[in-house]
């Protein structure tokens, strides 16, 4: 039986983002809505249900912050995860994860997720999951899209790792597909997808031997121009190749950059990360990257 958690703040359920935030969603689904009230980021509506649960550790602050995660721990075949983010004018939100997004072997429906975000003028979105490990034989899709209003930004990272590589199971898995589109003013000004499907080319081992790690960031908007423009330059001006077991490239989009990364293990990956984004933590009112090394 499907459950379902709602939550919103009493002053303003008259200013609520999204429709009926409090009505349970059908299972896997979630809404989550941020708005400004009285000079500060709070959550006017959540609502999910199982196997999706979200959790508001920060219901209300410089950032409100909110915590998506799974029944088990991770996704089986079938499961479906539906999430709506509406961040309105002038709010700051962040949405991360508990762990590590597992996905389990899924011999017959795929594991997927879909996240639509829409983010005011003058909002911030600041997305930022714990990579996500498929177990051998797993399939799993995502569609990610963000319709950014002008003066808007985003923050987004979306990461994959190897797997249980200890048990044998580096790059075991059996489809990997991923989306993130982002609209900036009703423009579309990026559309970058990921295929690692086993049977299209060579073994997907095979080709990202050596890799632990396999990132996407992007900065877009106002709130992250200067971090954009200092990373696109730093690694303009670093030696092509591999650094410290990171292997990281970064290419200007509409309003800011798209940076990609491999890495030979996951930590290293991760570490890279932390550092490029450690401005975030005065953004957010907190360091939400603070538990990776």
């Amino acid at each position: 039986m499907p459950t379902a958690f709602a939550l919103e703040h009493p002053s303003v359920a008259a200013t609520r983002a999204v429709g009926d935030s409090a009505a349970a969603p059908r299972p896997g689904g979630g809404k989550l809505a941020v708005a400004l009230v009285d000079g500060a980021s709070a959550i006017v509506g959540c609502a999910a249900a199982s196997p999706l649960h979200l959790f508001t550790p920060r219901a209300r602050g410089p950032a409100a912050w909110a915590i998506a995660a799974t029944l088990g721990g991770g996704l089986v075949a079938g499961d479906a995860l539906d999430l709506e983010i509406d961040v309105g004018e002038g709010a700051t939100a962040l949405v991360g994860t508990q762990a590590h997004a597992k996905v389990f072997r899924s011999p017959g429906p795929w594991a997927s997720q879909t996240l639509s975000a829409r983010v005011a003028p003058g909002a911030t979105l600041a997305l930022l999951p714990e990579p996500a490990s498929l177990f051998a034989g797993a399939r799993y899709r995502q569609a990610q899209r963000f319709a950014l209003a002008p003066g808007a930004s985003l923050l987004l990272v979306d990461a994959l790792t190897h797997g249980r590589a200890a048990r044998g199971e580096a790059w075991a898995l059996e489809a990997y597909v991923s989306r993130n589109e982002l609209e900036i003013g009703g423009r579309v000004v990026l559309a970058d997808a990921v295929r690692l499907v086993a049977g299209e080319g060579p073994p997907v081992a095979a080709r990202l031997a050596g890799m632990a790690l396999l990132a996407t960031a992007v900065l877009a908007g106002p709130a992250v121009a200067r971090a954009a423009a200092e990373l696109r330059d730093e690694l303009a001006r670093a030696p092509a190749g591999w650094t410290d077991g990171v292997l990281a490239a970064a290419s200007p989009i509409a309003g800011g950059v798209l940076l990609r990364l491999a890495s030979t293990t996951v930590e290293a990956g991760l570490r890279f990360l932390r550092r490029r984004l450690a401005f975030a933590a005065e953004l957010l009112g907190g360091d939400p990257l603070a538990r990776r090394p």
